[in-house]
């Protein structure tokens, strides 16, 4: 495996907005599409806002955002001047800015090369008033391309949760997610394993729909503890598309981030 990239990381680092005050960020990662990333990255920033947290999710997925739709949130966002473009406030409270909320459309294609979506996302940073945040989600598209690599070295990442599915492939691409953030010198904070069982609705035994777990398997392999393993709900799924996400009953979700604000020292 190539040695991790010898750069300064304050020579790439985005400047922030003066009226932002963000504490911890945390990118949500997977190696491929599919697994639920999204989802995860939502019920995250949902569970950490019950704990009284100030929360916010930036939608690095430019070409593929979803988080809105999860939220509810419709319309433009709107800007002040001298001080920034606002973003988006959920019900919850959580703040979320996404390319979805810039569209005049949200069904138009986002159909960019790497170089200006990165620069979206640093106006993202940059321009947006984001105030006082204690914990930043970043949504991150899937794969190891010019993306995680702008956020990795421009934004100041306090770690990465990896998001993975019981599946076997998913195993090999998750090891190149984790060797990528190793290359970056950006800490591994712990695995979540999505779809990783169904609980029977008749008799509540749990149904491994995807195979058995590899949760426990796969943070053995990269060294780094499992935060979560998350089940199929399809009244979750409901939720999403109602766009009532913060209103899902999550308690994997609370407890992988119980385990995230340990692992950082946070005991607030």
């Amino acid at each position: 495996m190539p040695e991790n990239v010898p750069f300064n990381k304050e020579e790439f680092a985005w400047e922030s907005n003066p009226f932002s005050e963000v504490d911890k960020v945390i990118a949500v990662a997977s190696g491929k599409g599919g697994v639920g990333k999204s989802l995860v990255t939502s019920l995250l920033a949902c569970a950490a806002a019950k704990d009284g947290k100030e929360t916010a999710i930036m939608d690095a997925d430019v070409t593929g955002p979803s988080i809105p739709k999860a939220f509810g949130l419709h319309g433009m966002l709107s800007a002040i001047e001298g001080v920034g473009i606002e973003p988006a406030v959920a019900e919850n409270g959580v703040k979320v800015v996404s390319m979805n909320l810039l569209l005049e459309d949200e069904e138009s294609p986002v159909v960019w090369r790497g170089p200006v979506v990165s620069g979206v996302l640093q106006q993202f940073w940059k321009d947006v008033d984001w105030g006082k945040v204690d914990y930043m989600f970043v949504d991150m598209p899937p794969g190891t391309g010019d993306v995680p690599l702008s956020i990795y070295q421009s934004l100041p990442v306090e770690g990465i949760i990896v998001v993975t599915t019981p599946q076997d492939l998913v195993q090999l691409i998750v090891k190149k997610a984790y060797n990528m953030a190793q290359m970056m010198n950006v800490p591994i904070l712990g695995v979540i394993e999505n779809m990783s069982y169904m609980e029977c609705p008749d008799c509540g035994k749990k149904l491994n729909v995807f195979g058995e777990s590899k949760a426990e398997e796969i943070a053995k392999n990269l060294g780094v503890p499992v935060l979560a393993t998350m089940p199929i709900r399809p009244q979750t799924a409901t939720l999403v598309d109602l766009g009532k996400v913060d209103t899902a009953n999550a308690p994997e979700a609370a407890e992988a981030f119980a385990k995230l604000k340990e692992a950082l020292g946070d005991e607030a």
